[in-house]
């Protein structure tokens, strides 16, 4: 092993979406690596939340480990480095906050009813250029059109570098274009089982993200970066399969060609829809994206072929059916979302949950929903906790983790003055 890469990233995401990890040498790669517990109370601002969940804190900040099998070792984008996604355990047993944890259980609590769920992921994303003083602006694409291709909307070429990278990474890309909004893209990629989608679409934005930095390029995930462009989001096409190999959110028996299976598996993700706000939009920022009107996911309905529903069901059918779920967006961490919609899905095949009505308005100035997500992170967070099914299936110590770094981060942000009171008050008071 050690004469095919000269070094192993060990890399693992955490409570913020960001890729924790370390370099190691191939001659010691097969001994993993380890970290401390104070990591899971840091916020963006790289401070730290007193006794935050699963951050040991008032045990001396001890270590967890990053473990992983030689097998699982994949190419990677960097040169003589190979990367690999690791498990996080502690004294033995799987470290409670860890986001692939949580998805490791939702997939099993699936397999346990006979089913593995498979899913595909869009992303969507703004890049910015450089403006000279330390700052950035969106890139200049004065020829972008949607559905555009080329050297138009691409004028750094770094669509080419990223798909060069995911060649080389195996990260299977299955289109790249230009969106409504400039300079914003749509990455899809190719939908796989749950875990190794959820790996790919994690080391996609990290690769995609260094990629853009290497050309003097910033690309953001963020859910809503300029306020007079659309917002950014990640929707997951969930797919679940039987031990026959079967798609069985198809059913030939259906007038739509829809199990009831999936159905059920619907009105489980609508029934927690502003719960699970508060982990697939996880920043402040993300609730300027979920608004009335924008095709964002704001609202707890679902449709055929219909952009203006949350869950929309795609017209394929037969090994094609599959549930698009499009609340989230780019800054949510892609284990935990995942793991949550996932875990909504289920409850709603074990609890029965009948599907009401599909959304009969336009999704601009027409809606029969009534329900949209909360209107902020706090008020997510609080929906969150208050659902207790929810939290228990996502897992309880991960979600106290994730509501104590979140509330503090809401703080900093509810006790700092913008730009925006700058710009609006400044001069008249």
């Amino acid at each position: 092993m050690s004469s095919e890469f000269n070094r192993l990233r060990v890399l693992w995401p955490d409570h913020l979406g960001l890729a924790r990890g370390k370099y190691v040498p191939a001659s010691l790669a097969e001994h993993g690596v380890r970290h401390c517990t104070g990591t899971w109370a840091l916020g963006y601002d790289r401070g730290m939340t007193p006794e935050t969940p699963g951050s040991h804190w008032n045990e001396g900040l001890p270590d967890f480990d990053a473990s992983y099998e030689m097998s699982d070792i994949r190419p990677g984008w960097e040169s003589g480095t190979k990367v690999v996604v690791a498990d996080l355990m502690r004294l033995g047993e799987p470290f409670a906050p860890s986001p692939r944890h949580a998805l490791r259980r939702a997939i099993a609590e699936w397999q346990e009813l006979g089913y593995r769920p498979f899913v595909g992921m869009e992303f969507e994303a703004y890049i910015f250029e450089s403006d000279g003083h330390g700052g950035w602006r969106p890139l200049d694409t004065p020829g972008a059109y949607v559905y555009g291709t080329g050297p138009s909307v691409d004028p750094y070429g770094l669509l080419d570098a990223i798909w060069e990278a995911c060649d080389a990474a195996e990260i299977p890309l299955e289109s790249v274009n230009s969106e409504y909004d400039t300079p914003q893209f749509e990455f899809t990629l190719r939908y796989c089982d749950a875990l190794r989608a959820a790996d790919e679409g994690f080391l996609f934005k990290v690769l995609a993200r260094e990629v853009a930095h290497r050309l003097g390029l910033l690309l953001t995930f963020m859910g809503k970066p300029l306020s007079d462009r659309g917002g950014s989001g990640l929707h997951f096409n969930i797919s679940l399969r039987n031990d026959a190999g079967e798609n069985v959110i198809f059913d030939a028996d259906q007038d739509d060609g829809v199990s009831v299976l999936g159905k059920q598996a619907v009105a489980g993700m609508l029934a927690h829809h502003q719960s699970l706000a508060g982990l697939c939009a996880p920043t402040v920022n993300a609730y300027k994206r979920l608004r009335p009107a924008s095709l964002s996911g704001y609202w707890a309905n679902w449709g055929y072929d219909h952009r203006g529903a949350t869950l929309r069901i795609p017209p394929e059918r037969g090994e094609g059916s599959r549930l698009e779920h499009r609340l989230s967006d780019g800054a949510a961490v892609v284990h935990t979302a995942l793991a949550a919609v996932l875990q909504a899905a289920r409850l709603g095949v074990v609890n029965k949950l009948p599907l009401g009505p599909k959304e009969g308005g336009n999704g601009f100035d027409t809606i029969d929903a009534t329900v949209g997500v909360p209107p902020s992170l706090s008020d997510a967070l609080d929906a969150l906790e208050a659902d207790q099914e929810l939290v228990d299936a996502v897992g309880a110590e991960l979600v106290a983790q994730h509501l104590a770094v979140k509330r503090a981060e809401w703080e900093r942000f509810t006790g700092a003055t913008t730009d925006w009171e700058m710009r609006e008050y400044l001069p008249f008071l």
